[in-house]
């Protein structure tokens, strides 16, 4: 759940009774299934006037995600007694936007704790989002600290080849099957061996059949799609062995460009 949405278009915050209504109520909805919450994740192209946040010359780079909700702890607080008082209700994990580091990331785990504590709710799976590559050269030690890692396809491909996915002239280029890309997926994958953490994908890779496949070969578990492609997507992953998926895997992450790779269905 996307809860930035919840923030976007108004001129004040919502209330802790107006997210813990939304989120209970997705939480109900999914009937017991998993509500995995992103918390706040404004900054870079989603901007809000009433914080009255500085203008960046950089703002892909600047506040933004966990950043923004550790500069305004009570908005952050608010958020995070919503969701777990909404977990009472359904099936709730909590997720960290662009984490770049343990510093940042236990910072986050001490304020969930502590309103968790003040609350006297029960624990909950607490997970990150891997979207920059310092996250990737972490993820052993950020592993040893969360239940589960989402790898958003989108901006790791933007950091990575420090290309903006939005421009005119560069997004094409910016391909999230680029085999630099792929390789820290698979760096993220492995760092995660022989812990408990598991590890999904959100992103336009994982909407992809081809990019599907290449996923779980990397020992990607969990595939977060847009409605449209899930069909598309079920349908490409039942038709390719376990075994299969390894081996184009490997062959994606030796290839030397995105076109390579793509080039593997037509081989």
């Amino acid at each position: 759940m996307r809860s930035e949405f919840l923030f976007l278009e108004r001129d004040s915050a919502p209330s802790e009774e107006e997210q813990y209504v939304a989120y209970r109520e997705a939480a109900e909805a999914l009937g017991g299934l998993p509500l995995i919450v992103r918390t706040l994740d404004i900054g870079g192209d989603k901007a809000v006037p009433y914080l009255d946040m500085p203008a960046e010359e950089n703002p892909f780079l600047g506040v933004r995600g966990i950043r923004l909700c550790l500069a305004y702890p009570e908005l952050f607080k608010t958020q995070l007694r919503a969701i777990f008082r909404a977990s009472a209700h359904g099936s709730i994990k909590i997720m960290y936007p662009m984490i770049s580091g343990t510093v940042e990331l236990r910072e986050a785990l001490a304020i969930t704790e502590q309103v968790r504590q003040e609350l006297g709710a029960g624990k909950l799976d607490l997970g990150i989002m891997i979207e920059v590559p310092s996250a990737v050269v972490m993820a052993s030690e950020l592993a040893d600290l969360v239940d589960f890692f989402s790898i958003g396809t989108n901006d790791l491909t933007q950091y990575v080849l420090a290309m903006d996915r939005g421009h005119p002239q560069l997004a094409r280029q910016a391909d999230g099957l680029h085999p630099a890309v792929l390789r820290m997926i698979d760096q993220t994958v492995r760092a995660t061996e022989g812990k408990k953490t598991w590890v999904g994908v959100c992103g336009g890779v994982a909407g992809e059949p081809l990019g599907a496949v290449i996923l779980i070969g990397l020992g990607v578990v969990e595939l977060s799609v847009s409605i449209p492609s899930i069909a598309a997507i079920k349908a490409r992953v039942r038709n390719v062995s376990m075994a299969d998926a390894r081996n184009l895997a490997r062959r994606a992450l030796a290839c030397d460009s995105a076109e390579a790779v793509r080039g593997l269905v037509r081989a």
